[in-house]
């Protein structure tokens, strides 16, 4: 049996234990599409990312979550780039990086900060029944008509599409229960991955450099009913901010996303929109670095850790 140098790093945070946690496999060739999932599987985390080497870019990577594999993950992408440049595998400067979506550009900065350039937008307005997102959610529906006339219910995607609700206070978002089978349903219903609900009332708007939104995302149809912080919802949100001229004038340089609070989990995304691109960014932290023996793929074994 094999041992796979296995670590758990936590993105969007400079605090372990905290933002979102991605399972890291920095040298994951030789393992088998099962195989992967079985250790995604094991780690139970809402992400792994599994480096490989590439004939494309400087590396490949195969994220999957405990149930399935995933096109586009952006904390796993953060993290393991995080991990790489405090492992001195690589340093400041752009690396390239080979997705099931594409090639896409990777940022390092001299801090290890990683900015993460992601697909064009596609963003498209959409008819929502605000009833049956309410109940979905358990939110009134009052609040999505609230800022639905200037901010509408869309289809948004930077490589990985996201259902994007605005809604007015924190408070519907702090107060939710959602029905998991329900917003399945919904997201499903709108050809998207997941559901993300927002409110500009964020808890750190007041601070010097305060945050634009506070977000939640929930994609029970991948086997996450709630992500802490997600790089991928993020810059899809950011897409579409920039879509429906949420700000007077031009969009921020630089926005912040704050997700994952009502989790014990807080974390902080940086976004930047300039036009078609797109590019979310965080700070990181291991949390755990060991290794995993994983038993051939013949052998019906629980992975040892």
């Amino acid at each position: 049996m094999e041992s796979y140098r296995t670590l758990l790093v936590d993105a969007f945070t400079t605090e372990p234990l905290a933002g979102n946690a991605a399972g890291v496999v920095p040298d994951a060739n030789g393992l088998s599409e099962a195989q992967m999932q079985s250790v995604a599987r094991e780690l139970s985390v809402s992400e792994t990312a599994f480096l490989c080497p590439s004939a494309e870019a400087d590396r490949r990577v195969r994220y999957f979550s405990p149930t399935q594999e995933v096109d586009l993950c952006g904390h796993a992408t953060i993290a393991s780039h995080g991990f790489l440049f405090e492992d001195g595998v690589i340093g400041a400067g752009t690396h390239t990086l080979e997705t099931e979506i594409g090639v896409l550009d990777i940022e390092l900065t001299e801090s290890g900060a990683v900015w993460m350039t992601q697909n064009a937008p596609v963003v498209r307005r959409v008819d929502l029944d605000y009833e049956t997102a309410g109940e979905a959610l358990d939110i009134d529906p009052d609040a999505f008509r609230d800022v639905g006339a200037d901010l509408p219910p869309a289809s948004a995607s930077t490589g990985l599409p996201f259902l994007i609700l605005p809604v007015n206070f924190l408070e519907h978002l702090s107060g939710m229960e959602p029905d998991m089978a329900a917003v399945e349903a919904l997201a499903d219903a709108h050809g998207t991955a997941g559901i993300y609900v927002f409110s500009f009332d964020a808890l750190g708007r007041s601070q010097p450099d305060g945050t634009t939104l506070h977000g939640r995302a929930f994609v029970p149809g991948l086997g996450i009913d709630e992500d802490p912080v997600t790089g991928t919802a993020s810059g899809a949100c950011g897409a579409y901010l920039d879509r429906f001229a949420a700000f007077e004038g031009e969009i921020p340089d630089r926005m912040t996303f704050e997700q994952g609070h009502f989790l014990d989990r807080p974390g902080h995304v940086g976004v930047r929109v300039d036009g078609e691109t797109v590019q979310v960014g965080g700070d990181s932290v291991i949390s755990m670095d060991g290794s995993l023996v994983v038993p051939p793929e013949e052998e019906d074994e629980i992975i040892q850790a």
